[in-house]
């Protein structure tokens, strides 16, 4: 009873000292309870504030860390007076009742603290003040007294208090210090601070830069954007916008700055420059990933030095430390004595892993974020040198928009991921090191030898992820041959089914995939072998080491024991994981070096040469080097002053060889119409392209007289800008009247002038939205003429000078081309005295011009007025007048253009849309309640569906080798568990039967060893066995899915390509495969291995520990809705970041195939800043991913590490009580330990596996699709031998329609063409033409009627067989990417003379010889090395070498000048004197020549309407 004696003073006295550090805790419950409750928080100005954050108060990190370490020593405080008071045989409450109080006060005074900083209202925080002085002063009152009685260093408890004493110092400085800063009192004028600028944006909701210290550590602000979720799906709107710190233009300008400070008076060489500005501006955050990584990982080794204390503890008395000492009455123990106690261990055990998990994933979120950011920088820095790129080079093919692309996809994103490998490197090494000493200090130099079989072994790690590497660039390679191919088959299907090619392209198609799944294959291989390493060589360091070490230490004090075995065991399961991943980091972070070291430079480089061409050529004369153009102004003012535009002596070119244009001196008069003319080829475009400043310039003048004499950019912007259609329409993604009005302020009367003058009102009638219709990228919900005319429309729209239409009639027919041309040339652009310069085929309109200028051969023929013309060429007038008369025939008929209509928004579909309205709206509710109800669970059928089409034998295979796998590990460390029981046990008996040195007292390991040797190489085989069958069932799904996907969609009926976007049906081939091919694998058995591993685990620790199974349940049903919650937002937020990521990379592809239109409307601000919105969304979208991940790794984390301290208090009680062995202690803490990483994983994989699930459900959606019906009645042996022979074609009451939901397209339509008949069918644009000829092909649905050709009713032939016996050209020309061979022949029949022919008819080889020098020539991607008229030229060839007896022409001279036309017109004639020519044309004049002139009603009937003599 020393303790409550108070014979020498009250300060003497350890009970009073203790009593009277309750004074301040005391005091601050009852002060600041009262305000907590009442709710001081809720009137303060947090109302300009819209987020639960606060502006933080000086000092608020460092408040924050104190008072967790305060916390820390509390507890070890509260822990030492509990240890201490063992020893006592009476109860102290004192010794650890104060540091209880002292904690609850701890965490009351962080609350109160978080309310008031919430609230800014600092005054509160007097209390505060009050509060840290008051245990300041106890605290160093009861540290003086212990001194003065001898209470020194040795013992835990004077330790503790001198640290509590400097705690509570250190927080009333921080108290200080907020007053000093804020002055809310004592001074008389507080300093008013303003909330950032982000948290008064009520659009930004991502909060972690602003919430407080564990809010950032925990992603608690996290919690509601969670569980919201789960009620409604996360769009763009939800996530909000980004601070402004981490936003795109913030981080441009920051890396923009960090390069210009090393442009210095000595310019770096080499990439060294760019690390150095890389690490100015972002070198400090992955400094502090750094520092958060070493923490994390030294933290991480008190798991197995707690798990070794403590099963040493238990099997052994444990008399090694130091008895406590007696002093004030009271037991003072020592730390070593402290560190002894195993319950004192496992709780040491639980901190750790907290704090280490914690640290860990800041890292994790600090290194992403950087990374995240400099992609954004860096993307956005690449646009801004895409924008002054010259066009000529894309056009050329040096550099394309694939491979732009692919810079801004995949090199960013390898140098984001480097930064967030940066930390690995660093701490890595020292991970090692660390647990290779550990391991050394438990094992002695077995642990070397261990450690050495490792190291051994790494260099077939890294060369075996060197070679899977290479085999997936391999596979790369193909892939995108294969994607390549396979977007060719799908843009031109129309035409391969009407030729009958279409198995050919799928044959080519699948030869490029066999060679792909060669390679992924391989890919596949390396990685089983790469899984089966990771899996197999830990247990063979494992054997060796315990075999080593039982040879070495048998017998001795340093024998195999629990403590030794599984504290080893834990140590080598952390040493592992860094010496298999260095390897693979080090090998990813040399790819991201090389990216950036060869790659970006190059490309750098690359950019650059192109901006100086423009720069220092062309940009000098069009409108870019302003004061050299305002003095040629100044000296051509006076002499041309009606000249908008005039070039010198002028020679351009596309490459730096010869000039594409030559000798050009030309003139556009303001405010008039210039016409330029000429045929294809010739250099009419390339013309408004060199006065663009499109071309580079070799020599010559160009000047432009509309610009102002001022060198201000927004003056020149405003003024200099140019209207321009080009030939090739360029449309945004977007709605249609965003197209129109390009940015322009919306103004209603002149919107429906210019759509009235485009006649497009019918068209946007007929779209589900109107002209609010999205239509989608490249305008691929319309046709070429809707397209053309929206190009035009938004040229007409804008409130500029001058307007550029190139060629903008080729697309329409002749009544919307005399219509865009009366109402809108002529009159509205007239009207506003707008310079015009329009290139044209139609030379029935050179009589309106004012000026007219004609090509040849890259030169100007001639220009002047038509009059000027007539006097000085009259031979070309001559020529030109002929072509007009034959045109001025067309007006003998008049046809009024009505509704273009789209089978794809068909009045039917339209209507039936109304009819549903009403329902549909009823059901909305209903709908997004299922909608919810489906997000909550796993698509078990798409699992299904992946599952069958692995086959019977694979499947088996796979679940029983993984089953027998875990099993066996299981039973390998149960074996170990139980061999390191008996060394215990021996040891024992044999300190009982007092027998030392003697044979017959040697405990044998021999048996023992034998078994564990066999178990591990047993499971080291099924380490293969289930490695290689995860990967061949994943092949095997791959070439069945892909195999089916390919032949489905190549079988699939017209219908299905005109209703699907393009790019969805290609996503499945590309997006969706690779994801089948490559992830789904990898992804399925990580998720296979980690939810095996932890039902071992939790049947491990529940064999061991049955009191486990109580605690069990509270913590799976946290489990279950932590998952459940998670992921339905992780799958929102990764298809949010997929879908922000495609229209970021759509904006590049955009900007790069308008980059003139873009230049020439001054339009480069507006387009930059629209990048910066995507590049924000899809990082916004990255950030809150990332967050969300974080946010279940450290709920997951601690969630494992409770498992782990429940599973260590209730094994030290089992073990204490009844006798446990050791070895399964170890054994359970062991497993437990890594719990937490495989709760982690199975949640991280299942929602991959449910997001990489839908791939296979859209997959498998596709190959549903009903196919055309290909056979026939008859076989095709069946089909007389040169069939069709005489070309005889009857139509007999034909009715068709596109899809058996639509209303028929043509009705009760009767014809007969006569052999060798040459017939022609007009009618306005939607009347049924071309149905006419796609139902000959039988591309439609016949509802009634027969077509007998020669003599056979087309319906009985076999598909294939039938259309490949016919020919035809489409309006569209189609050209695929090979020789010009493969173009004119794929199927290979022709001879060379044949094909030579074929280009001679078809008017190619006067012209363009020095090209076709052999047939062999190559053809890019599209045709775009030729214009669009030599493109159709080529189409017409192709028609020709297959000479069947009929031909069908489908507009197919629409992009041709007219004296070409005139020529094949001739040809046509007279190459096919004795063949059916079906000619299909908009109007009459086209179609003169010929015998038979049918015209199609609106309602798709057809009459015979007009019979000519054929001349």
């Amino acid at each position: 009873m020393f303790a409550y004696k108070v014979d020498n003073g009250l300060l003497n006295n350890g009970c009073f000292l203790d009593a009277l550090g309750l004074v301040p805790h005391v005091f601050l419950l009852f002060s600041t309870f009262p305000i907590l409750f009442i709710g001081w928080g809720s009137q303060s100005s947090k109302v300009h504030i819209h987020h639960s954050t606060w502006l933080h108060f000086p000092g608020h990190n460092l408040r924050w860390l104190l008072t967790v370490v305060l916390l820390f020593v509390l507890v070890c405080e509260i822990a030492e007076g509990i240890v201490s008071d063992g020893f006592n045989q009476s109860r102290h409450l004192h010794l650890y009742m104060p540091a209880g109080l002292g904690m609850l006060a701890a965490i009351t005074s962080i609350v109160y603290y978080h309310n008031i900083e919430t609230s800014n209202f600092p005054k509160l925080l007097i209390a505060l003040l009050i509060y840290w002085t008051l245990p300041f002063i106890t605290k160093t009152i009861k540290f003086v007294k212990y001194d003065d009685h001898g209470i020194g260093l040795m013992q835990l408890r004077f330790c503790i208090t001198g640290l509590l004493a400097l705690l509570y110092g250190l927080l009333l400085g921080v108290e200080v210090n907020v007053i000093l800063q804020r002055r809310y009192m004592w001074f008389p004028c507080p300093t008013e601070v303003k909330p950032p600028d982000d948290l008064q944006d009520l659009g930004v909701r991502f909060l972690q830069p602003f919430v407080n210290l564990l809010s950032k550590s925990t992603y608690w602000w996290m919690n509601t954007f969670i569980t919201s979720a789960h009620k409604r799906p996360i769009d763009l709107k939800t996530i909000g916008k980004l601070p402004i710190s981490m936003r795109a233009l913030t981080n441009f300008q920051r890396l923009r700055k960090a390069f210009d400070a090393q442009k210095g008076p000595v310019p770096l060489k080499g990439s060294r420059w760019i690390w150095l500005a890389l690490r100015q501006a972002f070198g400090r955050p992955l400094v502090l990933s750094i520092t958060f990584r070493f923490i994390a990982d030294l933290l991480g080794f008190a798991g197995p030095l707690c798990i070794s204390g403590i099963v040493h503890h238990i099997s052994s008395d444990n008399h090694s430390a130091l008895p406590p000492v007696k002093l004030l009455g009271v037991h003072f123990i020592s730390s070593e004595a402290f560190l002894a106690n195993a319950y004192v261990l496992a709780v040491l055990l639980f901190l750790a892993l907290l704090l280490q998990r914690t640290f860990l994933q800041a890292s994790y979120y600090v290194a992403i974020e950087t990374g995240i950011k400099l992609r954004a920088a860096i993307q956005t820095k690449i646009y801004h040198k895409i924008m002054r790129l010259c066009t000529s080079n894309m056009s050329m093919g040096d550099m394309t928009t694939a491979q732009i692309c692919s810079l801004v996809a995949r090199d960013t994103n390898h140098l984001m991921w480097f930064f967030f490998l940066c930390p690995n490197l660093w701490a890595m090494p020292v991970q090692i090191v660390m647990g290779v000493l550990l391991l050394y200090s438990l094992l002695g130099v077995s642990a070397l030898i261990g450690a050495t079989v490792i190291v051994i072994l790494a260099p077939l790690q890294y060369f075996v992820a060197t070679r899977l590497s290479r085999a997936q660039k391999s596979t790369l390679e193909y892939t995108s041959e294969r994607l390549k191919k396979t977007n060719e088959l799908l843009r031109g299907i129309k035409l391969l089914k009407l030729y009958a090619w279409e198995h050919i392209f799928r044959s080519s198609v699948e030869e490029t995939r066999r060679q792909e799944l060669r390679n992924l294959r391989t890919f596949a291989l390396y990685t089983s072998l790469s899984i089966f390493m990771n899996a197999a060589i830990p247990i063979a360091a494992v054997l060796t080491i315990f075999a080593v070490h039982v040879h070495v230490h048998s017998g001795t004090d340093f024998d195999l024991s629990p403590a030794v075995a599984f504290g080893s065991l834990s140590l080598f399961h952390i040493l592992v994981t860094p010496l298999f991943l260095l390897s693979s980091v080090l090998h990813s972070t040399v790819k991201a070096l090389v990216r950036v070291l060869v790659l970006w430079p190059q490309y750098a480089l690359q950019l650059q040469a192109k901006l100086v061409n423009r720069k220092n050529k062309a940009k000098q004369d069009v409108n870019r080097n302003f004061e050299q153009q305002d003095q040629e102004l100044t000296a051509s003012a006076n002499q041309d002053e009606d000249v908008c535009i005039k070039i010198v002596n002028g020679y351009f070119t596309w490459t730096q060889g010869c000039p594409t244009l030559s000798n050009i001196d030309i003139k556009v008069p303001f405010g008039q119409l210039t016409m330029i003319v000429g045929q294809v080829g010739c250099g009419k475009s390339s013309l408004l392209l060199a006065a663009l400043g499109e071309m580079q310039k070799i020599s010559g003048n160009i000047t432009w007289n509309n610009l102002p004499k001022s060198d201000s950019e927004e003056n020149v912007r405003k003024r200099g800008s140019v209207a321009y259609a080009s030939q090739r329409p360029w449309l945004l993604n977007a709605t249609v009247e965003e197209n129109i009005l390009f940015d322009m302020a919306p103004n209603e009367k002149r919107y429906k002038e210019v759509i009235e003058v485009c006649q497009l009102q019918p068209d946007i009638d007929t779209l589900p939205q109107g002209d609010q219709t999205v239509i989608g990228e490249r305008g691929i919900i319309l046709s070429g003429g809707q397209r053309q005319r929206i190009c035009v429309a938004r040229a007409l729209y804008q409130h500029t000078n001058v307007v550029f239409l190139d060629d903008p009639f080729s697309a329409l027919d002749i009544h919307l081309s005399d219509h865009l041309m009366r109402e809108g040339i002529l009159k509205l652009l007239r009207q506003e005295k707008r310079t015009v310069v329009l290139v044209t085929h139609k030379l029935q309109y050179l009589p309106h011009a004012d000026w007219i200028i004609a090509m040849r051969d890259g030169t100007v023929q001639t220009q002047g007025t038509l009059k000027d013309i007539q006097c000085a060429e009259p031979e070309l007038f001559e020529q030109w007048r002929t072509l007009m008369n034959r045109q001025d025939k067309e007006n003998t008929t008049e046809l009024k253009r009505k509704s273009f209509r789209r089978p794809m928004y068909s009045t039917d579909t339209l209507a039936t849309e109304d009819e549903d309205e009403d329902s549909t709206t009823s059901t909305d509710e209903d709908s997004l309640r299922a909608e919810l109800r489906h997000r909550t669970t796993i698509p078990w059928s798409s699992f299904a569906t992946y599952l069958r089409a692995a086959g019977l034998l694979l499947l088996p295979l796979l679940v029983l080798s993984q089953l027998t796998k875990h099993s066996l590990m299981v039973a390998i460390d149960f074996w170990l568990a139980h061999w390191t029981s008996r060394v215990i046990a021996a040891q024992i008996e044999s300190a009982e039967r007092n027998c030392t040195g003697t044979k017959d007292c040697e405990f044998s390991h021999s048996s023992y060893l034998q078994v564990f040797c066999g178990l591990c190489a047993l499971g080291i085989v099924l380490c293969l066995v289930t490695s290689l069958a995860v990967e061949w069932t994943g092949l095997r799904v791959s070439r069945e899915l892909h195999c089916s996907l390919l032949r489905t969609i190549v079988l699939a009926p017209m219908r299905l390509f005109e209703t699907t976007p393009l790019g969805n049906i290609l996503n499945r081939f590309s997006a969706d495969t690779n994801t089948i091919d490559q992830h789904i694998p990898v992804t399925l058995e990580c998720l296979s291995r980690s939810t095996l591993l932890c039902v071992s685990a939790v049947g491990v620790i529940s064999y061991v520990t049955p009191l486990f199974l109580f605690a069990l349940l509270p913590l799976a049903v946290a489990c279950y809705f932590i998952q459940k919650y998670f992921r339905v937002a992780s799958r929102d937020l990764q298809q949010l970041e997929d879908s922000t990521e495609m229209p970021l990379l759509s904006h590049y592809s955009q900007t790069i195939e308008g980059l003139t239109t873009i230049r020439a409307f001054r339009h480069e601000q507006r387009f930059k800043k629209k990048l910066l919105e995507h590049t924000d969304a899809n990082n916004i979208s990255s950030l809150f991913l990332m967050a969300a991940n974080r946010w279940l790794e450290v709920r997951m984390e601690y969630i494992g590490a409770f498992v782990v301290l429940i599973a260590a208090v209730a094994s030290i009680s089992n073990a204490l009580c009844s006798q446990l062995s050791a070895g399964l202690v170890g054994l359970g803490l062991t497993y437990a330990l890594m719990v937490s990483n495989y709760l982690n994983w199975i949640v991280r994989n299942l929602a991959d596996m449910e997001v990489h699930l839908g791939c296979v459900k859209r997959v498998s959606s596709l190959i549903h699709t009903q196919p055309e019906r290909y056979d026939g009645l008859m076989t095709p042996a069946q089909v007389p031998a040169g069939w069709p022979k005489y070309g005889e074609i009857q139509i007999k009451n034909l009715s068709v329609r596109y899809d058996s939901s639509l209303k028929p397209v043509l009705r009760h339509v009767s014809a007969h063409i006569r052999p060798g008949q040459k017939v022609g069918i007009c009618g306005r644009t939607g009347s049924g033409k071309s149905s006419f000829s796609l139902a000959l092909f039988r591309m439609l649905d016949t509802i009634e009627g027969n077509r007998i050709i020669d003599g056979i009713d087309i319906a009985k032939l076999p598909l294939q067989t039938l259309r490949s016996k016919f020919s035809i050209i489409l309006q569209d020309p189609i050209l695929f990417s090979g020789t010009i061979r493969f173009n004119l022949d794929p199927e290979r029949k022709a001879t060379d003379q044949m094909l030579w022919e074929a280009l001679e008819i078809a008017q190619l080889m006067p012209r363009f010889t020095q090209i076709l020098r052999s047939t062999d020539a190559m053809v890019t991607e599209g045709g775009e090395n030729f214009s669009q008229g030599q493109r159709q030229l080529f189409c017409l060839a192709r028609a020709f070498v297959r000479k069947s007896s009929i031909l069908i022409m489908d507009e197919a001279t629409a992009s041709i000048d007219m004296a070409t036309e005139s020529i094949l017109q001739k040809v046509v004639m007279t190459a096919f004197a004795d063949r059916t020519v079906v000619t299909i044309a908009v109007s009459p004049c086209t179609s003169l020549n010929y015998c038979t002139l049918y015209k199609t009603t609106q309602q798709g009937s057809s009459t015979l309407a007009l019979k000519l003599t054929c001349e």
